[in-house]
This record gives structure tokens, C-alpha cells and sequence, in this order.
């Protein structure tokens, strides 16, 4: 019996075999198994309380630091849908699906006079994301402003995991890779819309200045190492614009990488991997994945 075959009854999409490069901001990546978007919190629950617990299972979201590698994803891809989208605030408190794009609540919460969440106008992907590897930017981290995570279990259970329970650090989350996040609540402090919307105004135009985000690329590719800046290392160990077949670091930020010319997702982890080595072998220093790899390799 094949996997999709062994599926329950849902009332979102399910399907097999499904090409995950149009899901990537790298435009990279081989077929998931089997392709589930759930209709909403429910029917997440459901399925996931009906599948066999040994079915390996991804959470996918806009893949925005995600390098999917050439043989797909073994198991169970989920995409939260647009019922994981919504946006809302009540008071100083705002509470957004996974799905929703960083930018979105940024500018909700900035309508709304709630100061804080700014930093999301320069975070690409979503909440979802923003809540694994707790995305920050310019001096702010979604924990100095997460109050609360609502999440689902592989059992199926609903479960609300507050700031300490997600336990973070730099740019990483201890909270169970089990876990699959629905929602988050934010709060902030009271201000302008008007002077909010500069902040972020500001943050646009210092990453539209800096970051190669009209290309395909990933984000950041590597952590800052203690006491460092990443592009200060890869551009002193020559990795400036340094190209692997169609991947390349961005000449703009060599800390980005992007897929310059139909390059496969071989191309940009063979990238990554020779500039660690370059960095290391020319100043010691060990550079870490911020941008994360997954599935099979060809």
C-alpha cells in the first residue's frame, strides 16, 4: 500500500508526489510524498491524531530559510493554508495565524498603534517560522515580544506553550520539533501609527539598501559566530560573489545566497559547505546554518 493510500479522510488537500520547488523562495527542492494543507486547526488535529506516529512529518511554511534538497521530503509534508492567515488585535495584543506573513502583522500592528513588532517589516516568511527559529532583526528577537504559542501535537492534541516554554536563544527554539505551531500572541507598547510606520519605513529601506531581496535566496545563510559578523568573515576569507554552478554568495550581502542561474539545491548546500570550509581554513572560525536543509539528496 503506498503512503498517500494510507492517509485519513481530510477535508483539506492531500496528494501525492508533489513538487516543492514552487514552495521554496530558493525555487529549489525535489517532491514531497505525500502534500497535506488542512482546512483549519481541526482538521490538522484530525489527521495528525489518525496517522501512524513513524510517518516522518515537515511543517513547510514560504520556506523562506528553508533548502529543500533534490530527492524531496520523505513522509508528510504540511503547509498551513489560508485559515492559519488571520491577523487580529485587541488592545495591545495581537494575535496572527502561522501562515501569516511577517511583513502583514508588522503593518497590522502598526495601524493598530502597537510599537514593538516593527522588526517583523524585515523578517521574510512567516510566523510559523518566525516562532522556530525566533527571527529577529536590528536589535529585536520574537521573544522580547511573544506572549503566548498555540500549537498541535502528533497526537493531535492542542497545546499552549507559553514564552519560557519555548526556551530560546539565538536564533533557535527548544520547543519539541514535534510541535506543530497554529498561532502566537504578541503584545507591545502603546505609539503613533505614524511613528511606527517610519521605524519600519527605516528597516525597508535599510534591507532594500543591503539584502539581495529582489533575488531567490534563503535570508541569512549563517549565524553571526560569537563575537562576529558573518558577512565580515566570508568577505575576508574572498567568498564575495563566489559561485558554485548556477548558486552564488550575493555580491550585494555575502551572506545571502541566492539562486543566480537555474542552480539546484546541490549547488547552493556545495556553495555553503566551501565557504565554511574557506572561512575556517583562513581564520578559524566555524560558521553554523541559519538556513535550514532538508530531505533527501539526489
Amino acid at each position: 500500500m503506498s503512503l498517500i493510500d494510507q492517509m485519513p479522510r481530510v477535508r483539506g488537500s492531500l496528494k501525492a508526489n508533489v513538487p516543492l520547488a514552487p514552495y521554496s523562495w530558493l525555487r529549489v527542492g525535489g517532491p514531497a510524498d505525500v502534500f497535506f494543507m488542512p482546512k483549519d486547526e481541526a482538521d490538522l488535529a484530525l489527521f495528525l491524531s489518525s496517522i501512524d506516529p513513524a510517518i516522518p512529518v515537515t511543517v513547510l511554511g514560504v520556506a523562506s530559510n528553508t533548502l529543500v534538497r533534490d530527492g524531496g521530503i520523505d513522509g508528510i509534508v504540511i503547509r498551513l493554508g489560508p485559515a492559519f492567515g488571520t491577523v487580529e488585535t485587541e488592545g495591545l495584543r495581537l494575535t496572527a495565524g502561522a501562515a501569516a506573513l511577517d511583513a502583514r502583522v508588522a503593518k497590522t500592528a502598526a495601524a493598530a498603534g502597537i510599537a514593538g513588532l516593527e522588526f517583523y517589516a524585515g523578517v521574510p516568511g512567516t510566523i510559523g517560522g518566525a516562532l522556530r527559529m525566533n527571527a529577529g532583526c536590528y536589535g529585536t528577537e520574537t521573544r522580547d515580544v511573544l506572549v503566548d504559542v498555540v500549537a498541535i501535537d502528533r497526537r493531535g492534541r492542542r497545546v499552549v506553550l507559553s514564552n519560557k516554554d519555548m526556551h530560546y536563544t539565538y536564533r533557535k527554539s527548544g520547543a519539541s520539533p514535534d510541535l506543530i505551531f497554529t498561532s502566537a500572541t504578541f503584545e507591545g507598547t502603546a505609539d503613533k501609527p505614524a511613528a511606527i510606520k517610519a521605524r519600519m519605513d527605516d528597516i525597508t529601506s535599510k534591507r532594500e539598501g543591503s539584502q539581495p531581496i529582489r533575488s531567490k535566496t534563503g535570508g541569512s545563510t549563517f549565524k553571526n559566530p560569537d563575537g562576529h559578523s558573518a558577512w565580515k568573515v566570508i568577505d575576508a576569507a574572498g567568498m564575495r560573489g563566489f559561485r558554485v554552478g548556477g548558486a552564488q554568495m550575493s555580491e550585494q550581502h555575502c551572506n545571502f545566497m541566492i539562486n543566480a542561474d537555474n542552480a539546484t539545491a546541490a549547488d547552493l548546500e556545495t556553495l555553503g559547505e566551501t565557504v565554511r570550509a574557506k572561512v575556517f581554513e583562513t581564520q578559524g572560525i566555524s560558521l553554523d546554518w541559519e538556513v535550514r536543509r532538508i530531505g533527501r539528496s539526489r
